[in-house]
């Protein structure tokens, strides 16, 4: 054997003996740049190629927004399959894959920490956990939230990620729009702050009840933000629609929003918010 063929081997071995992870890099799904998932994960998933703001998670959202360490609250426990429904498949088998891919029991979470020194309770919407749809969960975690923030005479902060309702709970999930309604009137009448957090993407029932009826309406950069698609629309009124009108920046220009917010900022702008609406409370009720 030559001294060539030894050292071709030698080198295939160590090559193929090197231990290379799977989730290296990522790619960015609006410019297509490969990134080293740290510098992604460190950059607050945001593209440090296109400033592109990838969606993600509650625990993830959690960690970059809370001062420190936080308080999940328990998840909301309701009946799993109401309707006995079935597609291609049983709405239970859909559950169990969504809690698999996502380690969540439902499509969102709530949680109890600071926010620049601000105690406060954060809802986050989940789009990985079947779209982030509006069921019987959903709504009873946003009123545990509701109750957690009254309870606590703290300031209530939403993240909405959603495509609708869940067409597998029919009326039931319908059903929560208004009692996520009730639930921010008892925010309302108690002086506490509600503010909502629209990411990408906020439509459907969920734009239609809780993720419209905010303090104050914040949006992360160019999140698709509306009811309908905007093809049912212009098939609807049968006109053409401006380039972007369901983006965030376009609805903060026509009104719709009251700030659009980079990631990095969130933090540091939701702890400001929170801190001035707090101490603009009447007194009246603070005393109550």
């Amino acid at each position: 054997m030559s001294w060539i063929t030894r050292t071709r081997q030698q080198l295939t071995g160590f090559l193929a003996r090197r231990d290379t992870p799977d989730n290296l890099w990522t790619k960015c799904k609006n410019c297509g740049a490969m990134v080293y998932t740290k510098e992604w994960e460190d950059n607050g998933s945001v593209c440090p190629r296109c400033d592109h703001h990838d969606r993600i998670g509650p625990k993830a959202r959690f960690t970059q927004l809370f001062d420190g360490d936080y308080k999940l609250l328990p998840a909301a426990k309701v009946a799993e399959d109401p309707l006995k429904f079935k597609d291609q498949k049983k709405y239970t088998d859909r559950l169990k894959a969504a809690r698999a891919a996502t380690s969540e029991p439902e499509a969102m979470m709530v949680a109890d920490g600071q926010i620049m020194g601000q105690r406060a309770i954060v809802g986050v919407q989940d789009f990985a956990f079947m779209g982030g749809s509006m069921g019987m969960g959903v709504g009873e975690a946003f009123l545990a939230g509701v109750d957690a923030a009254l309870a606590a005479n703290a300031p209530y902060i939403v993240f909405t990620a959603a495509g609708g309702a869940r067409m597998q709970e029919g009326i039931l999930s319908l059903m929560q729009m208004p009692r996520s309604t009730v639930g921010i009137q008892q925010l309302n009448e108690a002086g506490l702050p509600y503010i909502v957090v629209l990411t990408d993407p906020t439509t459907g029932g969920v734009t239609a009840s809780y993720a419209m009826l905010g303090d104050i309406h914040i949006a992360e950069p160019n999140a698709l933000i509306g009811f309908a698609g905007q093809r049912v629309i212009e098939q609807t009124i049968r006109e053409k629609l401006p380039e972007g009108f369901q983006r965030a920046e376009y609805l903060l220009e026509h009104g719709m929003l009251d700030m659009v917010v980079h990631r990095r900022d969130l933090k540091e702008t939701l702890g400001r918010l929170i801190t001035l609406l707090m101490a603009r409370r009447p007194k009246d009720i603070v005393a109550a």
